[in-house]
């Protein structure tokens, strides 16, 4: 079982935010059953963590045995343009004005779709939508 963190996991950790505590719980139990992963797109955002060095990343990273998906297969890409252009429809269709999410969001989704079993996140509302069938945590 891969499970892939979505950045708000981790930097709620880092600024110890409410909640903080039981998502360390859940990812020692996550732990248990198989590999934890960051997307290249969620290291990437996780560099521009206020005072994070690649270096501070990186550490976090091996000491929590976190492995980091750099290799997004092409079905990732496509994946994520096509649900993010099937967004961006639906925000002009619905009157709403341009898309407002980030393609990083959609990136993040169609990896942990594709190349995970599940993403943890503290945004499910954002990912129900547009990635229904995601396993979310």
């Amino acid at each position: 079982m891969r499970t892939a963190l979505d950045t708000n996991i981790v930097s709620a950790l880092w600024s110890n935010e409410p909640g903080a505590q039981a998502i360390a719980k859940r990812l020692s139990e996550v732990q248990y059953d198989g590999a934890i992963l960051l997307s290249g797109v969620t290291y990437c955002e996780l560099l521009a963590y206020p005072k994070a060095t690649e270096a501070f990343v990186n550490e976090f990273c091996a000491r929590t045995g976190i492995a980091i998906d750099f290799h997004l297969q092409d079905s990732v890409w496509t994946e994520a343009g096509r649900r993010f252009a099937k967004y961006a429809n639906r925000r002009r269709k619905a009157k709403d004005g341009d898309p407002k999410r980030l393609l990083a969001d959609f990136l993040v989704g169609a990896h942990a779709l594709l190349q995970a079993d599940r993403l943890m996140t503290r945004d499910e509302r954002r990912y129900r939508q547009d990635c229904p069938e995601l396993v979310l945590l």
